[in-house]
């Protein structure tokens, strides 16, 4: 496995500090790091309200990244409250898309740190906007 996923490991855990925010947000259960293109690490937490007005870990990181210039996207790791890397949400992947079509089908997801296993964003989204 190369040594980037440790350091977007690393990286997400770094930001995730799981809170209470008031009485109706919570925030740093998930939390994700993405490399982009140009090889900079963005990292974002997941902030849950109950309006759903919140964002996950990924878009939050993925706008931290647009906020800094950038808009395409290499990898993603996102570490889940038990402390194992899942697979994005059907909206992150749907912004991913979204931010770059026709190329999104490369972004390497990590599904599972522990055992390096990797896929890519065509994989689990094959037939986007068919």
């Amino acid at each position: 496995m190369d040594k980037i996923w440790e350091e977007l490991f690393n990286a997400a855990k770094s930001v995730q500090n799981p809170r209470e925010i008031s009485d109706r947000i919570y925030a740093g259960g998930v939390a994700a790091a993405i490399e982009s293109a140009s090889g900079n690490i963005y990292k974002g937490v997941c902030v849950d309200t109950s309006c759903t007005l919140g964002v996950c870990a990924e878009r939050n990181a993925i706008f931290n990244m647009i906020t800094n210039g950038e808009h395409e996207i290499k990898r993603v790791l996102a570490i889940m409250p038990d402390g194992k890397t899942g697979a994005p949400c059907g909206a992150c992947r749907e912004m991913m898309t979204q931010l770059m079509p026709g190329k999104y089908q490369d972004v390497e997801i990590m599904m599972d740190y522990e055992n390096g296993r990797i896929v890519t964003l065509g994989e689990l989204t094959p037939e986007w906007w068919i």
